[in-house]
């Protein structure tokens, strides 16, 4: 029976097309969701979202992500802008790991290190199109991706897909769903949109306020790799248990946050609020719940003069990211919630934005 459910998944990929990690012949291209005035395009290369269009408090329009006008540039991108990542998001350290006795050297991309699953990642692939349903009360995209065994160094093959889908008023659901058909492998996916809540070309984001539902976070060394410790925010710069600018604290850090939160709340699969952010100019409100354990606040410290939409110019803090995930580093740190899948088993990660023009309530 097991042979047969095995051959039958095979089967199935193979129908479907896949070949080493998409449709021999997929085609890039562009795809929007929209629901009345809020609509979000998105592009299969990374499965990246490339736009997010909202009112403002007087019902003005405007981009609230950070992008490229060319779906070209983003094959040549170097930020992540909008993309998913993985198979493994954020760091791993030495890019090597050990599991089940079996030691693991993977494609290093970052010094020795690997990033956002070394340099041909899950956001520098063709996804292919599972589903897309532009109209309706719930329009949604389901890309999917085949990553095989021994990709970037990983092992085992991986079936991914990511289900974006525009829900209730001004609402997108994000789902990320991996399955290890072969072997045991590690997995962290997260969502790397670069967001300005006061519209992609307003400059930085400094000025926003932000709120992170977060009473510890993992410290990280020189490399940017989590020492293993969980720390209290309390008397750091890193404390954001109650809404305050981004700006307030931000001259303490070298180049601005790019640190790991240990969200509070239930675990599981279970939504619980990460953060919200408030633009007080227009007054946009993002509220974000996840399912995932941690939360990566980065603040585009090392943005330096990409030219995006438009033609805009963006610079330092131009824009903010707020990747849910696993802590960075888990299969090097065995005090850390576990990131490996096993085969047969399914890894799941759902987001949850939400937008609006009223004030935040804590």
């Amino acid at each position: 029976m097991v042979k047969v459910s095995l051959l039958l998944c095979f089967l199935g990929l193979v129908a479907f097309g896949f070949l080493h990690g998409s449709l021999a012949a997929e085609k890039i291209g562009t795809f929007e969701l929209k629901k009345g005035n809020f609509s979000v395009k998105f592009t299969n290369w990374g499965a990246t979202i490339i736009s997010v269009v909202l009112p403002d408090k007087n019902g003005k329009l405007a981009d609230v992500v950070l992008g490229y006008d060319s779906v070209n540039d983003y094959k040549t991108d170097a930020t992540y802008f909008g993309a998913i990542v993985g198979r493994v998001a954020n760091r791993i350290g030495g890019a090597q790991f050990t599991l089940d006795g079996k030691h693991y050297k993977l494609v290093a991309n970052e010094g020795k290190n690997m990033l956002h699953g070394g340099p041909k990642g899950f956001s520098d692939v063709v996804w292919t199109v599972m589903k897309y349903m532009n109209k309706g009360p719930a329009p949604h995209i389901v890309f999917a991706y085949k990553s095989f065994d021994g990709e970037e160094g990983f092992p085992g093959d991986l079936f991914v897909t990511i289900a974006y889908t525009l829900i209730g008023n001004n609402q997108l659901s994000v789902r990320m769903k991996a399955k290890a058909l072969n072997k045991a492998t590690p997995v962290n996916l997260a969502q790397h949109t670069y967001w300005n809540l006061g519209g992609h070309n307003n400059g930085d984001i400094l000025s926003e306020d932000i709120q992170i539902f977060a009473s510890n976070y993992t410290p990280v060394d020189s490399q940017l790799l989590p020492t293993g410790k969980i720390v209290s925010v309390k008397g750091t710069p890193y404390d954001f248990l109650k809404s305050h600018p981004i700006s307030s604290n931000i001259n303490k850090l070298a180049n601005g946050y790019d640190i790991n939160y240990v969200l509070d709340g239930s675990s599981g699969n279970k939504l619980k609020r990460a953060a919200i952010v408030h633009d007080k100019k227009t007054g946009r409100t993002m509220e974000l719940l996840t399912s995932a354990p941690g939360l990566q606040f980065y603040t585009s410290g090392l943005l330096k003069d990409v030219k995006g939409k438009g033609g805009f110019i963006y610079h330092k803090h131009a824009g903010l990211c707020l990747e849910t995930q696993a802590f960075p580093d888990s299969v090097n740190h065995p005090n850390f919630p576990s990131t490996i899948v096993n085969p047969g088993k399914n890894c799941k990660h759902h987001m949850l934005y939400k937008f609006s023009t009223a004030a935040p309530s804590s």
